[in-house]
Order: structure tokens, then sequence, then C-alpha cells
């Protein structure tokens, strides 16, 4: 068993234990990893492991029953202090960094982790969704990491390097998190009870591909009848990818039925991004089968590809555009999107870059 209840990451896990016990751990980490293989746990966690007030902090082992350990737990902690993206907003903003206008400075993350710790220990701060932070966001965090207040431990938790200031990176140990293996995912999805077949749990485990949020997201409302259907039309040379455009709706808007009312965009935004991810793993392996590169082993979309291969009108530029296409309709539903003119959009530059080499016809001799 792995450290606690968190799988696949022992090897940060005896990291941060080694820098503990070594006087030598510092004060702000930058995580980063693809989303849902619980980077966010494992802060979580060592968020409990710092407050603890019974087990010796220098195993980092949270007793987890102590009243700190379950208030971490519940995020009620008052020395845990943590922001993400509000639900109806695309970004970290200014106001929970720093406070509103009217009480910039006296509120607000970087505020509450400058002062006294409450319980007379260490304070930590964890910002998800780093990635996300507004200019003037990751402006006022840069000045807590240039002088972070003594005794605090500041998580910011992304998913690429690239994608935080120089600035911020350079104030920040790097902590790197791989995707869980197949095995650990697969145990995962039957521990969470997301389904208690096993030879689904490793289905869901395989096109998560290390992560639960990814497996997550094949779960309920034909989500894997849909992925088969739409391959096949894909890959179809009679489909005319906007005749799609209802087939896409249904079901994104499925996500949202069985779902509370302040959570129903969220829900279809977050199936939307699996669509567009399905579309783009298509265009993907298209872009391999045309330069013979070996497919993967996810059988029902390498079939699909091979047949769209046999048939495809451009060349790999083509399909390099349309896999451009879809990454750039996923930015559009992360920035909020309106999801009827978004998809509507989409399928119909792709079905432009496509029609566009099939009408092009050779020069006669």
């Amino acid at each position: 068993m792995s450290w606690q209840d968190v799988r696949g990451h022992d090897r940060q896990y005896e990291w941060f234990k080694q820098q503990y016990a070594s006087g030598r751990l510092g004060s702000s980490f930058l995580f980063i990893g693809p989303p849902g293989i619980g980077k966010r746990t494992f802060a979580i966690k060592l968020a409990q492991a710092l407050l603890c007030e019974k087990s010796p902090q220098v195993s980092l082992t949270p007793c987890q029953e102590c009243s700190a350990c379950r208030q971490v737990k519940a995020g009620t902690h008052p020395d845990l202090h943590s922001v993400a993206r509000e639900q109806t907003n695309s970004r970290v903003s200014i106001e929970q960094m720093v406070g509103r206008t009217e009480h910039r400075g006296r509120e607000g993350l970087c505020y509450d982790i400058s002062l006294k710790s409450y319980c007379g220990g260490k304070r930590v701060a964890i910002i998800d969704d780093a990635d996300d932070l507004t200019g003037e966001a990751a402006a006022a965090l840069l000045k807590t990491l240039e002088e972070p207040p003594a005794d605090s431990v500041i998580i910011l938790i992304g998913t690429n390097r690239q994608r935080q200031l120089p600035t911020i990176r350079s104030r920040c140990q790097i902590v790197r998190f791989s995707p869980l293996s197949r095995t650990e995912l697969t145990g995962l999805i039957v521990e969470l009870g997301l389904c208690e077949d096993p030879h689904e749990a490793e289905q869901l485990a395989r096109l998560g591909n290390g992560s639960v949020e990814r497996a997550k997201s094949f779960i309920g409302s034909g989500v894997l009848e849909f992925r088969e259907e739409f391959f096949f039309k894909l890959a179809s040379p009679a489909t005319v990818l906007t005749e799609l455009l209802p087939l896409v709706n249904q079901c994104v808007d499925e996500a949202a039925e069985d779902v509370p009312a302040d959570q129903k965009v969220k829900a279809k935004r977050r199936r939307m991004r699996v669509v567009i991810e399905m579309t783009t793993q298509f265009f993907r392996l298209l872009v391999r089968q045309l330069v013979d590169a070996p497919l993967e082993e996810d059988e029902k979309l390498a079939k699909a590809v091979s047949l769209a291969a046999r048939h495809w009108p451009g060349d790999v530029e083509t399909a390099l555009a349309c896999l451009d296409c879809c990454l750039e309709a996923d930015v559009y539903v992360q920035q909020n999107a309106n999801q009827k003119t978004l998809v509507e959009a989409w399928l119909d530059q792709l079905q432009s870059l496509i029609r566009t080499q099939d009408s092009i016809t050779l020069p006669v001799s």
C-alpha cells in the first residue's frame, strides 16, 4: 500500500519525508502533472501531515483521527487556506488572492497566509488551478513567494510548468507527478466505487490513461456508446461532420441531466472537453496512421482510424490542421465559450478543412 490512501506517488512522499527530516523543507512548491492523477489529494495529505496534532511530523504520516486531520479533510482547518477557479469564472482572480477592491490587502489567500498561525504551528496554502491565474493574481502571488511568511508552506497545483510565469517557477521547487499505472488506476476505480465490474474498471482505466478524472468522464449517460458511434461516423467517408451537431449536443446536454442546477454548466463544459478530446485523439492517431507509425491498443479507435485513413481525402498536413482545430476548440471551452455556438463552429471548421482537400482536382495533362 502506498502513502496511506494516496496511490502512485510514493516517490514524491519519500522526497518530502527526507526534506522534512533533514530540516530542508522549502516553503513554496509547484506540483506539475496531468489533471486527475492525485496532485490535490497529495497536497491535502501533506497538509494533514504538517498540521497533525498527534503523529510525529518527522514521519509526515498524519494520524487522520485528531481534530486537525479531520478539519483539513473537511477543508475547515484555520491554518489551511485554499483557492481554485470559481464555478462562474475560468480564471483564478485577483480578488481571491488579495481581496476585493474595498478590502484589498486585508483579505484573500495572500493575506490569510501572512497571519499568525491559529494553532501555533505551520500554515498551508493550496492554489488549485494555478495554470489559470490571471496576470494580476499571479503578480500578487509573486510578492508572497518572494518573501514567504515564516512557517508557511505554499503549494501551487498545475499541469504544465510553461503555463506559470518564469518568476513564479523560479521561486518554487517543482515536484513532478506522473499518471497512475493502469493497475493502480483500475484498483482506485473499484476502491472509489465508480464501478463494480473488474472488466469495466479495467476498460475505464485504459481509457483514463492514468487519470481518475479522465476515467470518470466515460461513466454514465451512454458516453462509451457515444464514443463508439462518434468514431465510426468520423471515419466514414459518407459523413458530413456538420451533421453530427445534434449527436454532439445531445451527448453534452445529457451530462447535466442528474446534477444540481448550479453544477449543470460545469458538467456540460466537462463533457464538451471529453468530446473534443475524443476527436483530438482520433486525428492524432490518424496522423500516426498516415505516416505508418504503430497504433495504440485501443481496438475500437484503431479500427476507426484505419478505416478513415483508407478514404482520407487529404494528407498528413490536413490531419494536423484538424488536430490543431480540436486543440483550439478545447481552449475556447476552458474560456467558457457558448456550447451551441462552439460546437457548430468547430464542426464547420473541421468540415471546411476536409472539404478543401476533397475538392482539389489534379490538373489535366
